[in-house]
């Protein structure tokens, strides 16, 4: 068994224009993740920064961006930071998700996410929090989710 998304982010990186391809994996890979077109900017052991340019598709009717696609860009930048750090006969799932929203978001968005990395596939909660920032630097929001990491299948 292998930890596919550290093994493709770490070929990725490496050559031209490979962030942008895994950023296009991803988004093939988790279909509802992808809707945010997301630019997966970095990730290595315990961190994931992704940012979102502001597009209309996520607009809201207060022309700012949909509190959903920042929950999902949150929930993005989480489940990379986490997943990254598996060992290979590890797999985390979701179980909670909140987000607080500070202010109204528009422009590019970037998350950041610091987080415990798992040392081994015992069943245990992990709970990583995001940051969301707008281009000026100001939080837009911040969202903890937690993560069940276990044995793979």
């Amino acid at each position: 068994m292998t930890n596919l998304i550290q093994q493709t982010y770490n070929r990725l990186k490496k050559i031209p224009g490979g962030h942008f391809l895994f950023s296009r994996f991803i988004g093939y890979a988790a279909p509802y993740s992808g809707t945010i077109s997301a630019d997966i900017e970095e990730i290595k052991e315990g961190y994931a920064r992704i940012s979102m340019k502001d597009r209309r598709y996520l607009r809201n009717h207060l022309k700012s961006i949909h509190a959903i696609a920042m929950m999902n860009l949150a929930e993005l930048a989480t489940g990379l930071a986490i997943n990254y750090s598996l060992p290979k006969n590890a797999r985390g799932i979701l179980t909670n998700l909140a987000i607080e929203y500070k202010k109204k978001a528009r422009g590019t968005l970037t998350a950041e996410c610091f987080c415990a990395i798992p040392s081994n596939n015992t069943r245990t909660e992990y709970e990583v929090t995001a940051e969301i920032k707008d281009k000026q630097k100001d939080v837009v929001a911040i969202a903890k989710a937690r993560w069940l990491v276990g044995p793979s299948f």
